[in-house]
C-alpha cells in the first residue's frame, strides 16, 4: 500500500475510466485501485493507463483490486451501476441502481473503510443519499456529485454569451441534478458585475437569452446521450476536481450533493447546493440569498427527490 492520497474507483465504465485518466493526467492522488464486476475490463483499464504513465507529470500507483481493498483507502468514489438510456430520466434509474449500490455500500464497509464517499451514479442525489443510509457514515463523509457538471456548463455557456472566460463567470446550478435543477440568476456576475444589472443596462443582453441558457444546461445531457449514447467526458473532470478539493484540504466551494439539515428550509434530503470541501468531507453547506421565485423552485425540487425517496426510506 503506498502511503499518501489514495483512491478506490469502484465501476470502470465510461465515467470511471475518464476519471481514472483524469487522475492520472492532474497529479491528483497517489494511489488509484481500480474494482469492477467485470474484472477483464478493469485489468485491461490498469495495463492501459499504467502504459500512459511515463507521460504523466507525477506518479500514480494505479492497480486492480476489490473491495476488500477498499479498508486503507482516503477515498471511495462510485461509477459504478445502470447507464441512462435514451429518452429515460435519471430518476428512472432508481429501482436498478438501488439494488447495486445496497451491494456495492455493504462490502465497502465491511472491509474496514472509514473514508469518504464520492457519489456519481444517477440519479446521483438519491443514490448519494442511499450510501449515507446503508453506510452509517456521517453526512460530511457521504458526497454527490451533485450539479458540479451543470454549473460548469452554466458558466460556460454564459461565458460564451458574454464572451468572457468561464472562469470569469461566478454562478450556480442547484437543487436536483436533473429536470428540477434550477439556475440561481440572482447571484450570478460576470466579473464582478451582476448578470441582472447586466441585462437591464445592455440592450444585447435579455432575460429570454438567460432563459435559452438554463433550458441548454438543463437537456444537455439528454442531447450528448443522443449523439453518443453517455456522458463521461465532463463529469469526470468534475469528479477529479473534488477528488482534488478533498484530498488536498483546499476549502474550496463546489457544487455537491449534500444532506439538508434545515438549510434553505430543507430537511431529509440529499440535493445539490454550493458547499466548502476539504480532507474531511463536506465542511459547510452555502446558503445563497435566493429570490421568491428561486426558493419555490428549490423547495418544488427536494419535494421531488423526496417523492422519490419516500417509497424506499
Amino acid at each position: 500500500m503506498v502511503k499518501g492520497n489514495r483512491v478506490a474507483l469502484i465501476g470502470t465504465g465510461f465515467v470511471g475510466s475518464s476519471y481514472a485518466f483524469g487522475l492520472l493526467n492532474q497529479g491528483v492522488a497517489d494511489e488509484l485501485i481500480m474494482i469492477d464486476l467485470n474484472e477483464d475490463k478493469a485489468k485491461g483499464d490498469v495495463l492501459d493507463l499504467n502504459h500512459g504513465k511515463v507521460f504523466a507529470q507525477q506518479s500514480l500507483n494505479i492497480s486492480f483490486g476489490t473491495y476488500e481493498n477498499c479498508k486503507d483507502v482516503d477515498l471511495v468514489v462510485i461509477c459504478a451501476g445502470a447507464n441512462q438510456k435514451p429518452g429515460e430520466t435519471r430518476l428512472q434509474l432508481v429501482e436498478k441502481n438501488l439494488k447495486i449500490f445496497h451491494s456495492i455500500v455493504t462490502q465497502v464497509v465491511g472491509s474496514g473503510f472509514d473514508g469518504i464517499f464520492l457519489v456519481a451514479t444517477n440519479p446521483v442525489d438519491v443514490l448519494t443519499y442511499a450510501v449515507w443510509k446503508y453506510s452509517g457514515f456521517p453526512k460530511e463523509r457521504v458526497i454527490g456529485s451533485g450539479t458540479i457538471l451543470d454549473t460548469a456548463r452554466f458558466r460556460y455557456l454564459l461565458g460564451e454569451y458574454f464572451q468572457v472566460a468561464p472562469q470569469n463567470v461566478h454562478g450556480y446550478i442547484i437543487g436536483e441534478h436533473g429536470d428540477s435543477e434550477l439556475p440561481v440568476y440572482s447571484s450570478v456576475d460576470v466579473g464582478g458585475v451582476a448578470v441582472l444589472d447586466m441585462i437591464k443596462k445592455y440592450p444585447e443582453y435579455t432575460q429570454e437569452d438567460l432563459d435559452d441558457i438554463f433550458v441548454k444546461v438543463r437537456d444537455a445531457a439528454y442531447q450528448i446521450i443522443n449523439s453518443k449514447g453517455a456522458t463521461y467526458y465532463g463529469i469526470a473532470m468534475g469528479l477529479v476536481r473534488i477528488t482534488r478539493a478533498i484530498l488536498h484540504n483546499e476549502n474550496s466551494i463546489l457544487t455537491v450533493s449534500a444532506l439538508m439539515e434545515g438549510e434553505y428550509g430543507e430537511e431529509d434530503v440529499y440535493i445539490g447546493v454550493p458547499a466548502v470541501i476539504n480532507r474531511g468531507g463536506l465542511r459547510e453547506v452555502i446558503e445563497l440569498n435566493l429570490s421568491d421565485k428561486e426558493k419555490e423552485q428549490f423547495a418544488h425540487s427536494a419535494d421531488v427527490l423526496r417523492g422519490i425517496l419516500k417509497p424506499h426510506f
